[in-house]
């Protein structure tokens, strides 16, 4: 396993990508410049431009309004822009008094109650550049703005910044990013590098999907056959599964995250202001678990890791021994994540094994149960009062509907948009997340020119359609959707190079969408600002799906 990084090494390798990604727009040559050579993703809320230009140099200062970690850090992250650009560092200075200090770039903090918690104001003046939000994370999203108005050449001893004035918020508190480590690993560096490109899009939810059936991959302490035995898979199928007879690579696979490696990524996202919500799949999707302790199945006998992909008939009984194994494992991952949510699954649970065993029918009888449905809404419901009982939320995939939702769950809606709309007319919060726009495992090109894939037709400019607030709900029950989310399920995707493949420039779309009002997307002028981001990826290394293949 990946030994911890320093958080000078951490903070390095995001900034790294960081200035190769933000300090290019591709769009412009010099200063001034026209607004349509202003290339910002996601699009600010409002942006006025001046013809004043403001010059870095090696006289420039950051200024900070305090000597704290977390000002020390914004102004890291500021300096590697400037000094990937100038080969210089600027000096730091915390607590300057003078109201309108020049050659500098100020950090202000403004009371809390004036702006949105998300809210910055960047500020590009003759004089100065100010950069204002409310809390760091505030900070962090107008240092990304910054990044983007450097322009793609410029002298040798300076950095010419285009006079504007910008004052931007996003519209969802939720705005995610997802990645299923069970179908194929990846190891942390990858992670980390994810983290870094979710960031430059201003996202600020990570969903680790870390329990599957081919592979559990998040070590619990007090189960260890969980990692020795669910985290390994005697080969894969490869190829299309459909594809009769099936074909195998032969080659073992798998891997698990140690909890200190856990604790690594989770500050490492902190740090990025983005918020790791971890998935532990139940009752279905449960094979790798059920390798690992036999007795959590519902016939008792030794089986192994899933080699193929589609859903596992395996599923979790609904012994008392299985719900309190269910609780040691949430437990030890309330305490690696400080997320407010934790994700259950909830989704495919594919009940033939509940419907064959005597048991099973035994305690829907005794439960007064009607149906497995219900049965799956009873396991649900019991989950969910442990994890409330620790203080957190429980969210699942929109199966979790079906038998009667949990009294306080939140639903992430796959199958369409229809189970969110019914969660936010019962008065439940929602994360949309429909295959339709939002499944970035779907193809971005015809089956023949793309790598192979699950299936499915998704390129840019449909994600760019994607509308979180269906019309059919009111104001009261519209204030439910918290955001959307893009999905990237691995069953295909081995490398990290295929993962951004799959991931860009689709995430561009999806992260304008979650961000900018509805009413103000605009197709052509995200086109046009979308050339300039291919460029950043371009040259921080990164693979993406050229615009016009």
């Amino acid at each position: 396993m990946t030994a911890i990084m320093s958080d000078t090494l951490k903070i390095s390798s995001w900034l790294v990508i960081m200035a190769l990604m933000l300090a290019l727009t591709g769009c412009q040559t010099k200063a001034p410049v026209s607004p349509a050579d202003i290339c910002i993703i996601p699009k600010p809320l409002h942006l006025q431009q001046s013809p004043e230009v403001f010059n870095i140099n090696h006289d420039t200062r950051i200024i900070v309004p305090g000597n704290t970690e977390r000002c020390e850090q914004l102004a890291g992250f500021l300096n590697e822009i400037i000094r990937k650009e100038l080969n210089i560092t600027l000096p730091v200075v915390s607590g300057i008094t003078d109201k309108a200090p020049r050659n500098a770039i100020v950090f202000s903090v403004v009371p809390e109650s004036d702006m949105h918690p998300e809210a910055y104001k960047l500020q590009v003046g003759k004089k100065n550049v100010t950069i204002s939000a409310a809390y760091p994370n505030g900070l962090f999203y107008g240092i990304v703005t910054f990044g983007q108005l450097i322009p793609s050449s410029h002298p040798a001893q300076e950095i010419p910044l285009p006079g504007v004035l910008i004052e931007d918020e996003p519209r969802f508190s939720w705005r995610g990013v997802h990645l299923d480590v069970c179908r194929h690993f990846f190891p942390v560096e990858f992670i980390k590098e994810y983290l870094d490109i979710a960031a430059m899009h201003k996202l600020n939810v990570f969903h680790w999907h870390l329990t599957d059936d081919q592979g559990w991959r998040i070590e619990i302490k007090k189960y260890p056959e969980l990692t020795t035995t669910g985290a390994w898979r005697d080969q894969t199928c490869i190829g299309n599964p459909w594809v009769k007879p099936v074909k195998y690579d032969g080659t073992r696979h798998g891997g698990f995250y140690t909890q200190d490696e856990i604790k690594e990524v989770v500050k490492y996202a902190a740090d990025r202001y983005i918020t790791v919500v971890p998935e532990i799949e139940m009752p279905g999707h449960a094979q790798a678990a059920v390798a690992s302790y036999p007795g959590l199945g519902c016939t008792g006998k030794k089986i192994k890791v899933m080699t193929d992909w589609g859903i596992s008939p395996n599923i979790y009984n609904v012994d008392e021994g299985t719900f309190a194994f269910l609780e040691d494992v949430l437990s030890e991952v309330i305490e690696l994540f400080p997320s407010e949510y934790i994700h259950i699954g909830g989704d495919e649970a594919w009940k033939v094994q509940w419907k064959a065993s005597k048991k099973i029918q035994a305690k829907i009888k005794e439960l007064g149960l009607k149906n497995e449905e219900e049965l799956q809404s009873y396991f649900v419901q019991r989950i969910e009062k442990f994890i409330n009982s620790k203080g957190r939320k429980l969210i699942g995939w929109d199966e979790i509907l079906e038998g009667g939702l949990a009294p306080n769950a939140t639903v992430m809606s796959w199958r369409g948009v229809e189970g969110g709309i019914a969660a936010a007319r019962a008065g439940h919060d929602v994360v949309m997340s429909p295959t339709t726009y939002c499944y970035f495992d779907y193809l971005q090109g015809k089956e023949d020119k793309e790598p192979l894939g699950i299936g499915g037709f998704l390129p840019v400019d449909s994600v760019y359609k994607f509308e979180p607030v269906p019309s059919e709900l009111n104001a009261r029950e519209a204030a439910h959707i918290l955001g959307g989310q893009a999905n990237l399920w691995t069953e295909y995707i081995a490398t990290g190079n295929h993962a951004e493949y799959m991931l860009l420039p689709r995430l561009a779309a999806l992260s304008e969408v979650v961000w900018l009002p509805a009413d103000k997307k605009d197709w052509t002028d995200f086109r046009h600002r979308l050339e300039a981001q291919v460029l950043r990826y371009q040259k921080a290394g990164l693979n993406y799906r050229p615009l016009d293949q």
